[in-house]
């Protein structure tokens, strides 16, 4: 019996991404198109592929329990087969066991591993015997940062940040939030589009489609002058099967992916028709667009991008938008050398631990290491943003993370610094993806003392 093409890619995929480093998007996109899959093999195959790949911590968990050694002993197609295997036997409630267990160990085989057919099979079939015992054992008590990254799948060293950064309560809603289907948001260009009539032609093709609602903890605060709660007018979320409609209205310059957190950063910036505004670290040029859409394409949006591939991306952009106001520089965001702009965006690289529902591999990446080096960047680019802003503009500050060092203390560094003369914060905000049901980005928007 030979594996099914869906299981033979997520095996792929496992291997590729743990054994070569490959980006699991990048790499299922190349694979699927490759194999010729489509359809309901290919969104098996994706299924399989990102949810094995989210879940290996519980899943290594699982297999050092049940087989009683540490995964580092095992050969990679071995442990690319459990983890599979294990998968589909523990959180994938539509496959048989029959069929979780053979083609698992037919996978093995086929990579040059028949040695260890014998423990890929005994393995899986005590996890089928005692799911619902060794489930329990597995997820069922997340009370410290240590049975926490287990049951939620997480390093142990994100578990125990969030646990200080956030408190207990927070972090498990936090990592179990983590797992959960990613938002499917999208924003309208209103240059072309009403939102209305945008939901309308979604729902007729059958698409459940509707106005984004307001972020509900933020009642109260300040949201760009408005004094009501942070809402995206523009957003627009959508669930279940896309369709054809959704790919169509984005070629037309209709609609562009975007999470409500994501989109909330330029309605905090709040761009106004005829200014001039910088957006640095641009690519791949979503805000840009949203930007000089929010100023009518009456202004000057200026996009500044290191990487040329990028800022092809943001060139691209506006032309598919039908945006003129938007002009692409590349430059590096720690030395661009322009001042006096009304209004300046840093969206800074950051290590996405606010988007890990949306990025399958994104948590096995990240390092406290890699956040200390980026927020040595972020702070540099900070302090170039508050040069290039005139007295009287408005400095916005996000990243798509949640993490103290990149974020608060960033700002704070930034304010006590020469470069943060005269800078104040006016608005500041923690979003997240248990709470806001969206990507966890952190805003911050600053004033300048002066008069424009």
């Amino acid at each position: 019996m030979s594996a099914t093409p869906a299981r033979a890619l997520a095996f792929e995929l496992l291997r590729a991404t743990f054994e070569r480093e490959a980006h699991t998007e990048l790499a299922f996109r190349e694979a699927a198109d490759e194999r010729g899959l489509a359809g309901r093999e290919r969104a098996q195959a994706q299924r399989l592929a990102y949810g094995a790949v989210q879940r290996r911590g519980t899943t290594d968990a699982a297999t050092e329990r049940l087989a009683e050694r540490s995964t580092r002993l095992l050969d990679p197609p071995v442990l690319a087969g459990l983890r599979l295997g294990l998968y589909e036997l523990l959180f994938a409630d539509a496959t048989p066991d029959h069929a979780a267990v053979d083609q698992a160990v037919e996978l093995v085989k086929a990579a040059g591993a028949a040695h260890a057919a014998g423990l890929v099979n005994a393995v899986l079939r005590r996890a089928a015997r005692e799911r619902s015992t060794l489930l329990a054992g597995l997820t069922g008590d997340d009370s410290t940062p240590e049975l926490a990254a287990v049951a939620h799948s997480a390093p142990l060293w994100l578990a125990r940040m969030w646990w200080e950064q956030l408190g207990a309560a927070d972090a498990r809603a936090l990592l179990a939030a983590c797992n959960e289907p990613a938002e499917l948001g999208f924003r309208v260009n209103t240059l072309r589009a009403g939102v209305d009539a945008t939901v309308a032609r979604l729902r007729e093709a059958g698409v459940e489609a509707a106005p984004a609602v307001p972020f509900p903890h933020m009642g109260g605060e300040r949201n760009s002058g408005t004094g009501g709660r942070l809402a995206v007018a523009e957003a627009v979320t959508v669930s279940g099967r896309t369709g054809g409609v959704v790919p169509q209205l984005v070629a037309e310059g209709i609609l562009t992916p975007q999470s409500r957190g994501s989109a909330a950063v330029v309605e905090v910036l709040d761009p106004r028709p005829g200014e001039h505004v910088l957006d640095l670290c641009a690519g791949p040029g979503i805000k840009t667009g949203q930007i000089a859409t929010r100023m009518g394409d009456r202004g000057e949006a200026i996009s500044v991008e290191l990487d040329p591939a990028r800022a092809a991306e943001v060139a691209a952009q506006a032309e598919r938008l039908g945006l003129r106001g938007v002009s692409v520089i590349e430059a590096d965001a720690t030395n661009p050398g322009m001042t006096g702009f009304d209004r300046v965006l840093v969206d800074a690289p950051c290590s996405d631990l606010g988007a890990l529902a949306s990025r399958p591999d994104a948590r096995w990446r990240k390092s406290p290491r890699a956040i200390e080096r980026l927020a040595e960047l972020q702070g540099r680019i900070l302090a170039r943003a508050a040069e290039a802003l005139r007295p009287g503009g408005t400095l916005v500050y996000s990243t798509c993370t949640i993490s103290r060092c990149e974020n608060e203390d960033r700002v704070a560094a930034l304010l006590e610094s020469g470069e943060g003369t005269g800078l104040r914060v006016d608005f500041q905000t923690q979003l997240r993806p248990d709470r806001d049901r969206t990507t966890g980005f952190f805003v911050c928007r600053m004033r300048k003392d002066g008069d424009l």
